[in-house]
Formats: C-alpha cells, sequence, structure tokens
C-alpha cells in the first residue's frame, strides 16, 4: 500500500471511529508503530487530525470541510450503499437534482439505466459523468466554481433566479453534519446558498447522510428538519430513527 492510501485509509478510521490509539492502528494497517506516528503526523501537518498522546482523534471545527478528492476515499462502501438505495427512488422520466458530494457522484453513476431522466446538478464530475448518457439530460447549474470542490455555488442570488420558474420531482441532497434539533447544515455559507436553492423547487427532499455525520453540527443551516422528506442513510440507532419518523421523516436504512 503506498503512503498515500495508506494516510487516506487512516483519516478514514479515525473519522469513524472519532479516535484511535497507535496501537490500534498498527494492528488494523499491519504497520510498526514509528510508520503510524510518521503518517499521524502528516496528517496533523496537513490539518485534518488533531494528534493526541499516543494517537489521535478527529478534527470536528464547523467550518472546516475536507475537498472533494479527501471526501472520495472517507466512508466509501457506506455512501455506495446509500446510492443503491436512493437510486430505487428514482423512476423513468423523472426529473431530479443532484447536489454536489461523493455520495450523489455513487448515485450518478448507477443511472445508466433510466430513460427519459432529466438530472439538474452544480457538480462538474457529476455532469461529465452524465453527459454522454443516450436518455439523460442534463442542466448544469452556474455559479461561482468552489475550488477543490468540482462544484458551482451561487454568487448573490444568481442560482436562486436561474432556478425561479423550474421544479424537480426529486432533489437528492448531501450534508456535512445533521441533528434532529438544528437540521441539515454545511461549513460554507455560499454552498448553504446553493443548497436552499435546490431544496425550493424540489417537491420531495431525500437527504443522503452517511453514519458519521450524525450528531454533528456545521456552520451553516440549509434544511430545517422539517423540510425534509426521505433520509437515507448507512447505519442509525432505533431510538434516533423512531425520533425521525415522529417527525414525519421517512428513513431509509441501506443494507
Amino acid at each position: 500500500m503506498f503512503v498515500e492510501e495508506r494516510q487516506a485509509k487512516i483519516l478514514e478510521y479515525v473519522e469513524e471511529h472519532r479516535k484511535a490509539t497507535v496501537a490500534q492502528l498498527c494492528l488494523h494497517f499491519g504497520v510498526s508503530s514509528a510508520t503510524i506516528r510518521n503518517d499521524l503526523r502528516d496528517l496533523e501537518n496537513r490539518r485534518l487530525i488533531i494528534r493526541t498522546h499516543g494517537g489521535a482523534m478527529v478534527k470536528t471545527k464547523t467550518g472546516f470541510e475536507l475537498d472533494s478528492n479527501q471526501k472520495q476515499v472517507q466512508n466509501l462502501e457506506a455512501k455506495r450503499r446509500i446510492a443503491q438505495a436512493a437510486v430505487r427512488q428514482i423512476e423513468d422520466g423523472d426529473t431530479v437534482l443532484l447536489d454536489t458530494g461523493t455520495t450523489t457522484l455513487e448515485l450518478a453513476r448507477l443511472l445508466a439505466d433510466k430513460r427519459n431522466l432529466t438530472v439538474v446538478t452544480n457538480d462538474l464530475e457529476i455532469a461529465r459523468l452524465l453527459e454522454g448518457g443516450d436518455s439523460l439530460q442534463v442542466v448544469l447549474m452556474g455559479g461561482i466554481l468552489r475550488k477543490g470542490f468540482h462544484c458551482t455555488v451561487s454568487y448573490g442570488n444568481s442560482q436562486r433566479q436561474a432556478l425561479e420558474g423550474l421544479s424537480v420531482d426529486k432533489a437528492f441532497m448531501g450534508v456535512n453534519s445533521f441533528t434532529l434539533k438544528r437540521g441539515a447544515s454545511t461549513p460554507d455559507i455560499r454552498h448553504a446558498e446553493t443548497k436552499k436553492s435546490m431544496i425550493a423547487i424540489a417537491t420531495t427532499v431525500i437527504l443522503l447522510c452517511d453514519s458519521s455525520k450524525f450528531g454533528r453540527t456545521s456552520f451553516v443551516q440549509f434544511a430545517r428538519s422539517e423540510e425534509i422528506d426521505l433520509l437515507i442513510t448507512d447505519g442509525l440507532p432505533e431510538a434516533e430513527q423512531r425520533k425521525l419518523e415522529e417527525n414525519g421523516i421517512q428513513v431509509i436504512v441501506a443494507e
């Protein structure tokens, strides 16, 4: 395993478990403690983790966000399961909106068999992936290119104005953080405005939320809990699922 690949997997492990000791990482990755310490030092220097005595812990600041390349290696299997569950919600002839994100990108990979589908997105990778589809029409939202994230975000009210008059059957939204009280949130103000514009034109709002996002809060709220119709996740305690359903949010746990 290359150094970069191992460090990406270490970051994923720490994010998933919230913290990890050097001993745990040595056992999990089958390398020496010296190697793990060097990897943790590199990750800390890149401001991706916080080193502790004998290990590391996740760095959770409300304004911090990994770029797209870093996100693609995190919780990938969970995101693929969520995407498999999400694609079952899409019918031939639908008009759907795909928010930017690594989970929605996995969903886009599954759309080849759909017929007469219109996809609205602000994600450049999703647009490039789908542009060759014979039975797909892609609407790419304009705006400011968000560096490192392969997407456009709103310039003032530009995207809200551009979407006025449009409507979509389903909006599939990515999320950085979610709590029942705070709703869905993201670290970036402009991205939050983009997401609000998307939700405003959707008949059904579907949140794609892997289990690492629950119980966390980011800087800017973009959706209240009551605005979310369906939440698809890879895992959720039964008590939390009941609370969501009691508040009108349908929950699908992707197996």
